[in-house]
C-alpha cells in the first residue's frame, strides 16, 4: 500500500495510472459486494482512501505549476 509521501514523488501520468486501476478495483468489489460473494468488505474503504490520496497528490502537483 502506498502512503502519500510515496505518492507525491511519482508523476502525474503514474499517478493517472494507478488511480484507473483503484477505480477498477473499487468497481469490482462494489459488483462482489451487491452479489454477496465480498469477503474483506474493509477493503472497498481502503482503495477509497487510496484514490484520494493520488487525487490530493494530482492536485498538489497541479497547483506547483
Amino acid at each position: 500500500m502506498n502512503k502519500f509521501k510515496d505518492l507525491i514523488n511519482l508523476s502525474a501520468d503514474e499517478l493517472l495510472k494507478q488511480e484507473k486501476e483503484y477505480k477498477q478495483e473499487l468497481f469490482n468489489l462494489r459488483f462482489q459486494l451487491a452479489t454477496g460473494q465480498l469477503e474483506d468488505t474493509a477493503r472497498i474503504r481502503t482503495v477509497k482512501k487510496q484514490i484520494a490520496r493520488i487525487k490530493t497528490a494530482l492536485r498538489q502537483q497541479e497547483l506547483a505549476e
